[in-house]
Order: C-alpha cells, then structure tokens, then sequence
C-alpha cells in the first residue's frame, strides 16, 4: 500500500488549500483516515480523523476551519482547509489503518499502519 498526498502549496493568510491521499494498492473496504502535521521545531499534530462510520474528529487549533471527508470507492481522503493563518503551515501527511475504527488506541495516538510521504503547506501574513 502507497499513500500518496497531493494539492499542497502557498496561500496567504485567510485562504484555502484542499490536501488528497490516495491509497494505492489498499484492498479493504473501510479504513480509518487521519491527517498529521509537523511544522519546524514542533511537535506532531493531529488535525483531522475519520472512520469507517464517517465519526469525525479534528484537533482542538481546528476551531471549524478543516473539513476531513472520504471517499471509500476512490480509496482516498481530502482535507479542505479554510481560514488559514500562518501558524498552520507545515508538512502534512496522511495516515491509514484498516477500519472500520481503531482499536486498543485514539486517533491521533496510534501507530498506523501507512502514512504518505507529506506534503509541504505554507501561509504567509
């Protein structure tokens, strides 16, 4: 299984980015979905998370601004992301593990079984 993260960038502040991850070679029929982020000198964050129940949960910096959503068929995740300020720049990547819920962890305090190679998002003021 690859994931694959796509549809970084730059945006100045207040803008919009909407990050992918596709699962290639992944067979299952659900799965749990989770984006991370790292910025320099910082420790990991969770941002985002769904399940094979569509239960969502986000980081407590999300405030309303994310927006995680599947796609089972396609085997891919997106992050819409609103209203963004430069403190959330960073390198995102998304994390996979076979649904449909996790299991003996929480969501941002798991060792997945697949994460992409991150995809870098910068927000200027």
């Amino acid at each position: 299984v690859q994931l694959v993260d796509s549809g970084g960038g730059s945006v100045q502040a207040g803008g919009s980015l909407r990050l992918s991850c596709e699962a290639r070679g992944y067979t299952y029929s659900s799965a749990v979905w989770t984006w991370f982020r790292r910025a320099p000198g910082k420790e990991r964050d969770g941002v985002a998370s769904i399940n094979g129940y569509d239960e969502i949960y986000y980081g407590e910096f999300v405030k309303g601004r994310f927006t995680i959503s599947q796609d089972n068929a396609k085997k891919m995740t997106f992050l819409q992301m609103n209203s963004l300020t430069p403190e959330d720049a960073g390198i995102y990547f998304c994390a996979l593990d076979e649904g449909p819920q996790l299991y003996g962890g929480t969501w941002f305090d798991y060792d997945y079984h697949y994460y992409g190679q991150g995809i870098q998002v910068n927000v200027s003021s």
